[in-house]
């Protein structure tokens, strides 16, 4: 065979029938073919044995923050970051942007933001909140992967949270529709009493806003907004899941027939709120990192695969947002564009013995079919995307500051020590990262959601 214009020579390439050394052709951006010793030459070869290929990670949950707010983020950065950590595609959340991605005007916003400026593909969010119910079809015509809605505050005035009436017929309209609903869930009125009564009391430490969002408050919710699932039908995706009970919530009800998924986060694989008293606001999110006990039954929960897919939150916002000593006053949220697959591959496959095969479905082909964007995306097979990551497993590093290509680079995980380094990352057959560097210039599209198929 000839006439490819990339081969990928000589990896352990983790496809749907298992991992194989075999060799990779790409031609016009897609995967041409997939065999041991293919023929033929191309004018791009990658020499990857002793490397594993992955498909190139999904991260389905981002907060990139353009336009409006690139000071805290914005695309160029953003993208350079999930691209160096090997992601190929990210879906960026309606929120933080300003405006906020509710309707036609501000979808078409985003999309001029990203315009020769993404280096890595791009789909987005809409919105669901009060007062937008009707222009979730525009959005569902736009190409939006789902609704995204908040059951609590989510820390930004313009994207206020979903009662409970706008969330039922939220996701009686986006049932009709064919999208997902994905929701923040923890109960409101549980937290926000809580943290109102501490802030009052003079109590503002880690440990009190710990205490203020109790692991009550997410089974609440989660629970609420499976039943809103349940009687509506609408499919149902529950973000950053911070408990194993939670998770048990979750495939409990879709064992009995509710189209529900969930994601957690690396953070919470990783850090417990032993880790967020030393580290303070580095380390504050919501729902909070949970006790070692919590985060162990979330390890277990993962990996007897009743977790649906791993995505970061990568929720950025300036230095003078995540200093001092008041934890309510700071922001909440954990930039992680960077370091999805290095610490799957660290915690998950390194040191609880992850297949890879569960690497590359919580990473990549999970995402990819849940938030429609199979049978392209996702997977290493001959007809998708070239997206491809080239990890080594043996590597051992540690993650410095200087590494982190993001805005501000206030990652929680610096000084860790890794096993797994992302070795380059292509995207549509073009290496877009190497060692943690950027190549080239930015070539990544706005992706529009296909065909909605289940997980």
């Amino acid at each position: 065979m000839s006439g490819f214009e990339l081969l990928v020579r000589g990896a352990r390439v983790v496809t749907s029938a298992g991992v194989e050394a075999v060799d990779i052709a790409v031609q016009d951006g897609v995967i041409a073919a997939i065999s041991p010793g293919l023929e033929g030459s191309a004018p791009a070869e990658v020499d990857a044995r002793g490397l594993v290929a992955l498909p190139g990670a999904i991260d389905a949950h981002v907060h990139l923050d353009d336009p409006g707010r690139a000071h805290w983020e914005g695309i160029p950065s953003g993208t350079r970051a999930l691209a160096a950590g090997g992601t190929t595609c990210a879906i960026d959340m309606p929120l933080n942007a300003s405006p906020p991605t509710l309707d036609a005007a501000s979808f078409a916003a985003k999309v001029r933001a990203a315009s020769g400026a993404a280096h890595i593909d791009l789909a987005l969010w809409g919105g669901l909140v009060p007062g937008n119910l009707d222009r979730l079809d525009e959005l569902a015509a736009c190409g939006v992967v789902g609704f995204k809605a908040f059951m609590s505050t989510s820390g930004v005035a313009d994207f206020p949270p979903a009662d409970d009436l706008t969330l039922l017929e939220g996701m009686r309209r986006a049932f009709a529709l064919g999208l997902p609903v994905a929701v923040h869930a923890e109960n409101d009125t549980l937290t926000a009493s809580l943290a109102a009564a501490a802030v009052a009391a003079g109590r503002t430490t880690m440990r009190d806003y710990l205490d203020s969002r109790p692991v009550v408050a997410e089974l609440e919710a989660v629970g609420r907004a499976i039943t809103f699932a349940e009687e509506t039908g609408c499919a149902l995706h529950v973000v950053h899941l911070s408990t194993g009970r939670a998770v048990r919530s979750v495939a409990a009800a879709r064992a009995r027939g509710v189209d529900v998924s969930c994601e957690t986060c690396p953070h919470y694989l990783v850090l417990d709120e032993a880790d967020a008293e030393v580290l303070g606001a580095a380390a504050k999110c919501a729902p909070p990192l949970r006790p070692d006990a919590e985060r162990e039954e979330l390890w277990a929960e993962l990996l007897a695969g009743r977790v649906d897919l791993v995505a970061t939150d990568h929720s950025p916002a300036p230095p003078e947002l995540k200093h001092g000593d008041d934890m309510f006053a700071a922001w909440g949220g954990i930039p992680g564009a960077q370091t999805l697959l290095a610490l799957l591959l660290d915690a998950g496959v390194a040191s609880r013995r992850m297949p890879l095969s569960m690497v590359a479905r919580l990473g990549a082909g999970a995402p990819a079919r849940r938030f429609g964007l199979a049978p392209r995306k996702g997977t290493i097979a001959v007809g998708a995307d070239a997206d491809l990551v080239l990890v080594d497993l043996a590597a051992r590093t540690v993650l410095q500051r200087e590494d982190l290509l993001d805005r501000h680079r206030l990652s929680p995980f610096c000084g860790r020590e890794l096993q797994g380094r992302v070795a380059r990352t292509i995207l549509r057959g073009r290496t877009v990262a190497l060692d943690g560097r950027i190549l080239g210039p930015p070539g990544g599209r706005v992706i529009r959601r296909g065909a909605p198929p289940g997980l």
